[in-house]
């Protein structure tokens, strides 16, 4: 199990690096629980992560399709972005239980929250939070 880490960010290349060194130490069947407000950087964080896998391609949020996969790093990323679904069933429905937990991958998704009962107990979770009083790109990032 992973110790809780606090980390603070000032800049949005710190909050990618973050990500980027948390995806090289990924192994496989890992899934990672992404959450905060809107436009507190989860893209971002997203796109280290991709980095951190040996992703070269551009990498957006998925919000629309639910999920994108990219097969060119050395595992396979599941990025989802559920913040317009409809309920836990409808991930069934995309493959999401075959994809969590997948030793040749790793699952990250966006807004988490909203599926937390079917989100599994080993899962790394990574909340971004936004303070305005310390600057406009502050975060404070919490992995546990």
């Amino acid at each position: 199990m992973m110790n809780r880490i606090e980390k603070e960010t000032f800049r949005p290349e710190e909050t990618f690096a973050l990500a980027k060194e948390l995806a090289e130490q990924a192994t496989g069947g890992e899934v990672i629980c992404l959450d905060g407000d809107l436009g507190v950087g989860k893209t971002v964080f997203a796109q280290g992560f991709g980095a951190g896998l040996g992703i070269r391609e551009p990498m957006a949020s998925p919000t629309f399709t639910i999920l994108k996969e990219y097969h060119t790093g050395r595992l396979v990323l599941y990025h989802f972005d559920v913040y317009r679904i409809g309920s836990e069933d409808e991930m069934e429905e995309i493959g999401f239980y075959e994809m969590a937990g997948n030793p040749e991958g790793v699952a990250l998704i966006e807004w988490s929250s909203l599926i937390a009962g079917i989100i599994p107990e080993d899962a790394i979770h990574v909340n971004i939070m936004k303070d305005p009083e310390k600057g406009f790109d502050y975060r404070k990032i919490v992995i546990e």
